[in-house]
């Protein structure tokens, strides 16, 4: 073998192994992303199981308004029923799997805030641990969504710079969406007793 051969099959040996480190390091950032969505998921469906609990609670204490349980009810139907994969968390996905989030945070409010006109329920021990269990999920939400858009973050900053962008593309790895404040959290919620 001549010399410029032997720099030539060096120049492939480098620009494989370089492309094998890139691949692998875009499959262990992928692999935490989709970690970290299945984390998000968790958490908004231990909010969405303690509704129930929520709901019974409140039935039990207090001749409630039933339009607000009724509300309450459907928005967890609906959040529960838009499912996004791990594979597929394109921002527009994430959007929508927001807004069905967002109806039930909404409604979910609506709930408590209405049952400040019931003291007995207020001072109900059950409806004070869900609610506190509530509050706990919600921050947890947070947490993980924060986690989350932190993960994508990375995965995202690795993907699109260069040279890694050319692997990337080569391997299919798409830039994934973040999480974002829906236009309702932009305004103060009223609060009327």
């Amino acid at each position: 073998m001549n010399k410029s051969t032997l720099i030539i099959v060096g120049i492939l040996l480098i620009f494989g192994m370089y492309g094998c480190s890139s691949y692998n390091g875009l499959v262990g950032k992928d692999q935490e992303v989709n970690g970290k969505w299945a984390n998000v998921q968790t958490q908004y469906q231990r909010r969405s199981d303690l509704i129930p609990n929520l709901v019974n609670a409140v039935k039990g204490a207090a001749d409630f308004e039933k339009s607000t349980l009724t509300a309450v009810i459907q928005a967890r139907a609906g959040a529960t029923a838009v499912n996004i994969k791990a594979d597929d968390l394109t921002p527009e996905n994430i959007q929508k799997f927001q807004a069905a989030q967002d109806q039930l945070s909404g409604t979910l409010s609506r709930l408590l805030v209405s049952v400040e006109k019931y003291p007995d329920l207020k001072a109900n021990q059950n409806f004070l641990e869900l609610q506190s269990q509530l509050e706990g999920t919600e921050n947890r939400i947070a947490v993980a969504r924060n986690d989350f858009n932190t993960s994508v973050q990375g995965y995202n900053s690795s993907a699109l710079a260069f040279p890694m962008v050319i692997f990337a593309k080569m391997f299919g790895f798409a830039q994934k969406g973040f999480f974002q404040a829906s236009e309702s959290a932009q305004a103060a919620p009223t609060v009327k007793f």
